[in-house]
Parts: C-alpha cells; sequence; structure tokens
C-alpha cells in the first residue's frame, strides 16, 4: 500500500511538473509578445506622435491614434492573459506545497519511528547479539543484509527529507515572485486603461469632426487612393516590361525557348536564387533597421468612414528621420525609377521576385548592382509638412502583388 501511495505521489509530482514547464514556456512566450508591444508603442510615439503636429490633417491624426489604441489594447489583452496564467500558476504552487506538507509530515513521521527503533538497538552488543544468535550461516548473512538495508533506508528517507524542505522552500520563493509579478501586471494594465480612455476620448473628439465633414474627408481619401494607383500602374508596367525584355533576351538565346508575357524568362541561377528566396518566406528582414508598420497590404474598410475603402498594394513602414533603407534579400538592381508625382522607387530582383522600395529620396546603389541581405539602399524621404519618414514596400512575384507581411519575420 505504501509502495503504491509513492508511486501515486511520483506520477502526480511529473505530471505538475511537467504542467510547470509548459505554463512557464507558455509565460515566456506571452511576456515576449508583451515587450513586443511594449516597444511598438514606443516606437508608434515617437514616430507618429513626436513628429510635427501642425499640417498634420484630421485623417492622419485619427489613423495614428488607431494604431496607438488597437496596439494598447493587443498589450492590455496579452497583459490579462499572463496575469490569467499566473493566477493558475500560483495556485498550482499553492496545490503544490500543500502536497509537499503532508507528504514531508508522513516522512518525518517515518523516520522518526526509525530512529526510535535504531535507538533502541543502537548498542553495538546488541547488534552482536542478533548476529550471534542466528541458527546458521545462511540466517547470519541475511541479518547483515538486513542491517545495512536498514541503515542505507534510514539514510534515503533523512535525504529524502532534506530534498523535499529545500523543494518547499523555493515553492514559498517562487510563489512570492508570482504573486509579485502578477501584483506588477496588474497596475500596469490599471495605467494602460487609463491611457486608453484617454486616448479614446482624443479620438471620439476627432471623429465628431469627421463625420461632420464626412464627405470632404471621404473625397480627401478617395483623391489618395487615385494617386497610389497611378503610382501603382507605373510600377505594374515597369515590371512588365521587364518580363517583356527577359523573355526577348531568352527568345533569343534559344529560339526553342517557350517564354509567358507574365513571368520571367529564368536562367539556371535565377531560378536557384528564386528558390531560395521562396524557402526564406516569414524569414526575411524587415526592410528598415527599426519601424512600424503605419498602413497593412491589401483592400481595408475605413474605421471612421465605413462607406470608404481604400487598397494598398504593399506596406508603408514609419521609420526615424533620415531611416535608411536595406535589401531583404540579395539580388540584382533592376531599376531605379523617378516616378511621376512622387519619388524615386528602387527595384531589386530575386530571380522571378522583385522587392519594391518607394519613397526614396536619396540612393546609394545602381542599375545592375549586386546587392547583399541588408545592404543599404539609400535614404527614405521625410514630409516636410507632417514629419513622417515613410517606406513604401511592395514584393512581386512576376506581376502578381504579395502581402510583405507573409513575407517579412514579425512584420
Amino acid at each position: 500500500m505504501r509502495n503504491f501511495r509513492t508511486y501515486l505521489l511520483l506520477v502526480v509530482g511529473m505530471f505538475m511538473i511537467t504542467s510547470m514547464s509548459s505554463q512557464s514556456n507558455k509565460q515566456k512566450r506571452l511576456e515576449e509578445k508583451r515587450q513586443a508591444l511594449i516597444n511598438e508603442i514606443t516606437q508608434i510615439n515617437r514616430l507618429l506622435f513626436d513628429t510635427k503636429k501642425e499640417g498634420k490633417s484630421v485623417l492622419t491624426q485619427v489613423e495614428n491614434l488607431n494604431s496607438r489604441i488597437s496596439t494598447r489594447e493587443n498589450l492590455i489583452r496579452i497583459t490579462n492573459q499572463q496575469a490569467n496564467l499566473l493566477t493558475r500558476e500560483i495556485n498550482e504552487n499553492i496545490n503544490s506545497m500543500e502536497q509537499l506538507r503532508d507528504e514531508l509530515k508522513e516522512l518525518k513521521e517515518d523516520y522518526a519511528g526509525m530512529i526510535i527503533k535504531s535507538y533502541k538497538s543502537k548498542s553495538q552488543q546488541s547488534r552482536i547479539m542478533f548476529l550471534l544468535s542466528s541458527q546458521n550461516f545462511l540466517q547470519a548473512y541475511k541479518r547483515v543484509k538486513y542491517m545495512n538495508q536498514y541503515t542505507k533506508h534510514r539514510k534515503k528517507q533523512g535525504e529524502s527529507i532534506k530534498d523535499k524542505t529545500v523543494l518547499l522552500q523555493q515553492l514559498n520563493t517562487d510563489l512570492l515572485a508570482q504573486k509579485k509579478n502578477k501584483q506588477a501586471l496588474i497596475e500596469e494594465n490599471k495605467i494602460a486603461k487609463s491611457e486608453l480612455t484617454k486616448e479614446k476620448k482624443d479620438q471620439e473628439k476627432l471623429v465628431a469632426t469627421l463625420k461632420e465633414n464626412e464627405g470632404k474627408f471621404a473625397s480627401q481619401i478617395r483623391k489618395k487612393q487615385r494617386e497610389a494607383d497611378k503610382i501603382d500602374k507605373q510600377i505594374d508596367a515597369l515590371i512588365k516590361a521587364a518580363i517583356a525584355a527577359s523573355n526577348k533576351k531568352a527568345s533569343k538565346n534559344n529560339k526553342t525557348t517557350t517564354t509567358s508575357s507574365k513571368t520571367f524568362a529564368l536562367t539556371a541561377e535565377a531560378k536557384a536564387l528564386a528558390a531560395s528566396f521562396t524557402n526564406n518566406k516569414g524569414k526575411l528582414p524587415w526592410p528598415v533597421k527599426n519601424g512600424i508598420v503605419a498602413k497593412k497590404y491589401g483592400k481595408q474598410r475605413h474605421p471612421q468612414l465605413p462607406n470608404v475603402t481604400t487598397f494598398n498594394s504593399g506596406v508603408e513602414i514609419a521609420t526615424a528621420k533620415n531611416g535608411i533603407a536595406r535589401a531583404v534579400f540579395e539580388g540584382e538592381v533592376m531599376q531605379i525609377q523617378q516616378l511621376k508625382g512622387a519619388n524615386k522607387a528602387i527595384y531589386i530582383q530575386h530571380g522571378n521576385y522583385i522587392t519594391v522600395y518607394n519613397n526614396m529620396s536619396t540612393v546609394l546603389v545602381k542599375k545592375g548592382d549586386k546587392v547583399s541581405t541588408k545592404q543599404k539602399l539609400g535614404t527614405i524621404y521625410t514630409n516636410p509638412v507632417t514629419g513622417k519618414t515613410l517606406l513604401k514596400f511592395l514584393i512581386y512575384k512576376n506581376l502578381n502583388k504579395m502581402n510583405p507581411a507573409d513575407w517579412v519575420y514579425k512584420m
């Protein structure tokens, strides 16, 4: 019965250790997310709110606030998850401590019983008489073995008490640390919620202004979209021309080669580069050293003007003034283009993939240059009115636009 109870306690203990380890890993992942969100809010404040306020339109101010509010809401959510997980860990620690106390009490009682027995027969004479009273050599041998086993068992019991006492002390220490961490998270969430309340009040005032002049602001957004569409058409046209040029060259070199007007004709080397680019999906570095996504890729409905929908062909990344754009992967500079109604764009070819770095003020590379991953490409333009430094980053596979967030690590 005692052996079964010991086995059961061992199984329960192993399960608890596995569970605590799993929760510890989850807590670590949540803390990493929380720190990332805190850093993102710092970046938003520095890149979107520390720039010039004069000249910023109501639309820009609303966009900036939306970005910060969304990030802060995520921070509060993650912090709540951490606090809830800590509550579970604290409860499990309390249960573990109660089980350990019961086990320790039982061990001490057993050990005390052994000590009393040992004391009663501790004299050397008693042990000798115990051996001499054996009826034969085999019985004497068994008695010697028994005395050795009894001594070892007593020693093992003593060590077990010592180990469990240390474990109990460690659990107490962990419990105090967990309670302290939980309280710190609760206090941080109070501050975050207070900031969120202020931001939402500011947002309500700005949204009221938007609603009063909804037609005017909707018109402004649509005008910006038309301008963006014109730039996208220029980019599409350049890539289409590059595909046609590659196909013409391939046909000239090999008259039996069948080419498509929508895909690049690739050499063996270019195919290998494209395959390497594909294999790095989700692992590419950011095209700036430090920055935040100011506008996401794809079709989006305006949160405050539900009748207005926009499309972004890439991602807009806010970075520091004089920020440098860098290549996200090795490749060749396909073209440097001065866009009509905009700034310069750098095209890097990676087989049949193209990465585009738009809104550049200065360029450090030239057409035909081989570039390496994270190589500096040039300085990003800073708007003198709003003070914003925005890089428009796009990824194409042949003529198809891709979502950069699927390719860049943690975008």
